[in-house]
């Protein structure tokens, strides 16, 4: 009784189907890691201060409506009352004392900097002063749509298929981010850029899933664990580039929908995954795309690819009797133990790598330098996780890449400000460290629970790290009470992590364990009194 590996075999693992699976996937990932990482853009705050309108003032009252201390964004002095004195020809400073009079809210809008941006959601909603609030749970808002889609996409996924799925979410992506650029409200904004979350993270799923299933042996490993990172990495360098010269929020999101539409021919190139059909009992489509797939490779392929009783091959070794569930992670102390210190860790790459990337344009005078410089770090950082998984051990990989990460973001604060360019390059320093753990942390988490477990536990920790992803724009707030709180924060959190590190199980170049009681012969540092 062969497996599906063992079946497929004569296909060899790096023909012509297996090269056009692997590039066509990672090119599809581009417009997601540009789309998601817009909101750096889409969110940014212009210089603004309280408009003033078209009034008979001198122009000495005209430049001092607008007090000069910080609340001037949000208010300046009653108009009423500085059109009476201008009247006057009293002068401003000399004739009357600025601190006296009364101050009164932008009760006509805002006027917003052009310099760097043309136009943001901020300045096109004024998401500002009193709304202020918006402007970072705009972000929630997309990650909570990327939350709900990881919950969504594996059950649709098994039901109706990866290639459906896939595709589907390309057009939900693009139409619902064209959808955006109409919206008349905030409100409505939030909608839409909700279900575009849904679709990023969906298609992204899709395309792991099915390439993982198409492509085995070291291809399936170079995929998963490099491949699919850089096409997102090339196309969050390629954003900057592009809203550069697209410097409306409008036409930056139509930028980023728009190549969407030019997949759409890859229908005809990009298969259903074999082994989805064959553990839905199609065992002749299956079939059918693997002897196309000899054609191409120029194999012959044998007269029957799968025994009957193959389709349940799988279910029969993956599935035992006895069924687990979350509360599993959690029933013994070993188990409890890792799952607890995964789940730091994970919350901790998560809170990172999402935290420094959506901070970016606050690292560099020009926004759209420290963009690039923030995406482009991630290239040498996929690659050294493909590496470390190569050839290093597991723990020893996790504690000195949390370390690089952690001691690099608390450094920040003590470089001098005429030093820009060395916080610049700690700040990139610890992106590129939490950027390769979190490649790293999904197979590591794969290798340490066994079969049984390994889905539930995988999926429970990506999402208890999503959710602590939705409070990231918040975060980042912190700096309005210090300027480098939220590195600090995410440096605290990465230290404490490296350290809990230490006390996992290392599983470098050991098998998978298939049962819980393998699991704990495995064991770990963790003190059993503990």
């Amino acid at each position: 009784m062969k497996n599906y590996d063992d079946s497929i075999y004569f296909l060899g693992e790096w023909g012509r189907f297996q090269q056009i699976v692997f590039f066509l996937l990672c090119a599809g990932i581009m417009p997601h890691g540009f789309g998601f990482m817009s909101l750096v853009f889409l969110t940014a705050i212009p210089s603004h201060h309280c408009l003033v309108p078209e009034v008979n003032l001198s122009e000495k009252w005209y430049n001092a409506i607008i007090p000069i201390e910080e609340l001037s964004r949000c208010s300046r002095y009653r108009l009423d009352v500085v059109r009476n004195l201008s009247a006057l020809g009293l002068i401003p400073g000399e004739d009357v004392n600025l601190s006296d009079l009364e101050q009164e809210a932008c009760v006509d809008g805002w006027s917003y900097s052009t310099d760097i941006y043309q136009s943001t959601i901020v300045s096109e909603f004024d998401l500002v002063c009193s709304d202020q609030w918006k402007q970072p749970f705009t972000s929630t808002v997309l990650l909570m749509g990327v939350l709900f889609g990881s919950f969504l996409s594996g059950q649709v996924s098994d039901r109706f298929g990866r290639k459906p799925v896939l595709f589907t979410n390309m057009a939900l992506q693009a139409t619902f981010t064209i959808a955006e650029t109409f919206s008349p409200s905030w409100t409505v904004f939030s909608v839409f850029i909700f279900i575009t979350g849904v679709g990023h993270c969906s298609y992204y799923l899709s395309s792991f899933v099915l390439g993982t299933e198409i492509l085995t042996g070291k291809v399936r490993l170079m995929f998963s664990s490099m491949a699919v990172c850089l096409g997102f990495a090339v196309g969050y360098m390629l954003l900057p580039l592009v809203a550069y010269f697209l410097r409306d929020w409008k036409s930056l999101l139509l930028g980023g929908s728009l190549p969407c539409l030019l997949y759409i021919p890859l229908w005809w190139f990009i298969p259903e995954s074999p082994r989805w059909l064959l553990s839905q009992g199609r065992v002749e489509e299956a079939e059918a795309i693997l002897r196309k797939a000899a054609k191409m490779n120029k194999v012959e392929a044998p007269r029957v690819i799968f025994e009957d009783h193959i389709t349940h091959t799988d279910e029969a070794e993956t599935h035992p009797e006895e069924h687990y569930n979350i509360f599993d992670l959690l029933r013994t102390k070993n188990i409890r133990n890792i799952t607890i210190i995964l789940f730091l860790i994970w919350i901790t790459m998560s809170t990172g790598y999402y935290g420094l990337s959506l901070d970016s344009s606050q690292m560099h005078a020009n926004p759209y330098i420290s963009s690039f410089l923030s995406a482009a770090v991630e290239v040498p950082a996929y690659i050294s996780a493909w590496l470390a998984l190569r050839y290093l051990p597991r723990r020893l990989s996790f504690i000195c890449i949390l370390l690089l990460g952690g001691v690099s973001l608390f450094l920040i604060q003590l470089v001098p400000q005429s030093l820009s360019a060395l916080s610049v390059a700690l700040e990139m320093l610890g992106k590129f460290g939490l950027t390769a753990g979190f490649s790293i942390v999904y197979v590591y988490t794969a290798e340490i629970y066994p079969t049984v477990l390994r889905n539930t536990a995988a999926g429970t920790l990506s999402t208890v790290a999503r959710v602590a992803t939705c409070l990231v724009p918040f975060v980042l707030k912190l700096s309005v009470y210090f300027k480098y709180l939220p590195k600090i924060t995410m440096g605290t959190l990465a230290v404490m992590s490296a350290f809990a590190a230490f006390f996992l199980p290392e599983s470098f170049g050991q098998p998978l364990p298939q049962t819980i009681q393998q699991m704990h012969k495995r064991g770990s540092l963790v003190p059993k009194r503990i």
